[in-house]
């Protein structure tokens, strides 16, 4: 059971309370991403995450790396695309050390002038060590070609350029419009009792002011490209895609359905017809990126470069045999039954726990439960699956982005022609 509450300048504050465990997850979830960055300011979301570690008028770094981890707790922090995360998990007796050391970061980081260049070093050896990771990079370099000059198909790390022209005045002028009060969302779950822990968190996030809630650019118009970098790799990295669905697609759940089966596990049909019948590839498989508005639908594989061809022609040919056939009724069902043994499954974890509901609140304005998305997932048929992929998966929208050896590369149009695809 989880407890909402919103304080008098609208910071969310959403806590479930666990009675059979020892441990507490609190995170600090703020609407401000890379989709929120103009030109200019590209990369300074994740820029800020690595800031607030870098001491406080209170606290040096080595202070803060050192206050949970003396209690055998854990502080660490992410960003995406639409929101940033700073995050502990304690011993349920230290929630009020976990507390004081993330709002502490929160409203008195220093950004210190020589940690502001020291740490822009960091970031720039971290954007060098993903560009030589083409496993990874072929993921960013996807979405910022089908959404072109749109901040969602900008990288979370920004570039080298960008990073370098970051300053203190940039950082907070970015704090002062986006670490707002209702763009704020405080998530706390475990061994806790709600109304001690709000008289906690009022004190602390009830007053403070700053911007308004965001505003966020329209839906990408998105366009289909055939992309080919050149890098001296063993391996050909590709991925094929189409453009997906926003978080209220009702489509969202047969998609997920349609993901799982096509390549979301060992048992999907493009790992056992890729990698264990034709030994073309290890690593082979597919995803979805939602966001608010919109989605990235994707298959990635690795190959070896003579293989190109013939990878890219077996995931368009299963795609087109699922886009005419469907799926199976056994598959439909061991597929709801894979989904939502993995969905309760992770809520054996209060960090899971906490990260659903500071997510949830976040993105979709209230908590998404557990019980809702399997009712939801119950409800999805055989011709919703069919009618989604049909939706998704039309020849005119499927781009194909490759990482490897020049003379590799493959033209979609020949294989689309081969496969029968009209």
């Amino acid at each position: 059971m989880f407890h909402k509450d919103v304080l008098p300048n609208g910071v969310r504050v959403i806590t479930e309370e666990i009675e059979h465990v020892r441990s507490v997850a609190i995170g600090l979830w703020v609407g401000a991403g890379s989709r929120d960055e103009r030109e200019g300011f590209e990369g300074i979301s994740h820029f800020i995450e690595h800031m607030f570690f870098k001491g406080t008028s209170r606290r040096s770094a080595r202070d803060l790396a050192e206050a949970l981890e003396a209690v055998g707790g854990q502080l660490n922090a992410f960003t995406t695309k639409e929101y940033t995360c700073f995050y502990a998990k304690v011993l349920d007796e230290d929630l009020d050390l976990a507390i004081d050391v993330l709002s502490d970061m929160f409203f008195h980081s220093r950004f210190d002038g020589k940690e502001l260049e020291k740490e822009k070093k960091v970031v720039i050896e971290e954007i060098k060590m993903y560009e030589d990771s083409p496993d990874e990079l072929i993921h960013d370099l996807f979405s910022e070609y089908v959404w072109n000059d749109h901040p969602l198909g900008k990288p979370i790390l920004g570039t080298e350029e960008s990073i370098r022209a970051l300053n203190r005045d940039k950082i907070l002028q970015y704090l002062s419009q986006h670490y707002a009060p209702d763009n704020l969302v405080v998530a706390v779950a475990g061994n806790i009792q709600h109304d001690a822990v709000l008289r906690k968190l009022s004190g602390l996030y009830g007053t403070f002011k700053r911007g308004g809630r965001r505003v966020l650019e329209g839906t990408p118009a998105g366009q289909t490209v055939a992309r080919f970098v050149a890098k001296d790799t063993e391996q050909m990295h590709l991925i094929l895609g189409v453009p997906g669905l926003g978080q209220d697609d009702p489509d969202i759940y047969p998609m997920l359905v349609f993901n799982s089966v096509l390549g979301g596990g060992l048992s999907s049909r493009l790992f056992q017809g890729i990698r264990e019948q034709r030994g073309l590839a290890y690593s082979v498989y597919s995803y979805h990126s939602t966001y608010v508005d919109t989605g990235l639908f994707a298959v990635y594989a690795g190959t070896s470069p003579d293989n190109t061809s013939e990878v890219v022609e077996c995931i368009l040919s299963e795609v087109l045999n699922m886009k005419h056939q469907g799926i199976s009724a056994e598959e439909l069902e061991r597929t709801k039954a894979q989904i939502k043994g993995g969905l309760y499954l992770g809520l054996e974890s209060v960090s899971s726990r906490m990260s659903r509901l500071g997510k949830t609140e976040l993105t979709y304005n209230r908590v998404l439960t557990p019980e809702e998305v399997v009712e939801k997932l119950e409800k999805v048929t055989l011709a919703d699956v069919l009618r989604v992929i049909g939706r998704l998966w039309q020849k005119d929208k499927v781009s194909l982005a490759m990482i490897g050896r020049t003379g590799h590369e493959v033209d979609p149009a020949e294989i689309f022609a081969k496969v029968g695809w009209e």
